[in-house]
């Protein structure tokens, strides 16, 4: 009997072209009927924000955090050629001429997949992000489950 292969990939960049070459490797792996695991930690988080702002009760540190980050995939930053944000709308309009998916809805396809999509609940602590800032439908946990799942992967990356 043939086991189900596993890839795992931890999404550690806040960077929009990063977290879409995570997103699209992720929904190639599915699509290959892999078991796929999109660990979001530190920067990463920002691909699982939502793009609207959530009134919640935050500490002075939390709002500076939450105001200098970006909220949602949308609004993430080029790792290369930023140009004070003319390379973001420079890539998304590539993205649209050339009919390819963006990052909003590469991350929509990951969860009509079942890509387990899990936040790093220490970094939600030490950035102050709250799960009713992210989407919904994700999974929260700990290294030590990113670790379980990595355990038997057949692909495991960091980004």
């Amino acid at each position: 009997m043939n086991e189900k292969k596993k890839t795992t990939i931890i999404l550690f960049s806040g960077d929009y072209d990063k977290a879409m070459a995570a997103y699209i490797i992720a929904n190639g792996a599915a699509a290959y009927d892999h078991e796929v695991t999109i660990f979001h930690t530190f920067w990463g988080l920002n691909a699982l924000r939502k793009d609207e702002p959530i009134s919640l009760k935050k500490g002075f540190l939390e709002k500076m955090f939450a105001k200098m980050m970006p909220r949602g995939s949308d609004k993430m930053g080029l790792s290369n050629m930023n140009f004070a944000g003319m390379g973001p709308k420079m890539i998304k309009h590539v993205i649209k001429k050339h009919n390819a998916m963006s990052l909003p809805n590469l991350i929509e396809l990951a969860q009509e997949q079942e890509i387990k999509l899990i936040a790093c609940t220490m970094t939600m602590d030490l950035l102050g992000l709250q799960q009713e800032e992210l989407l919904d439908g994700i999974e929260y946990a700990g290294v030590a489950a990113y670790l379980a799942e990595a355990e038997d992967g057949n692909v495991n990356l960091f980004i």
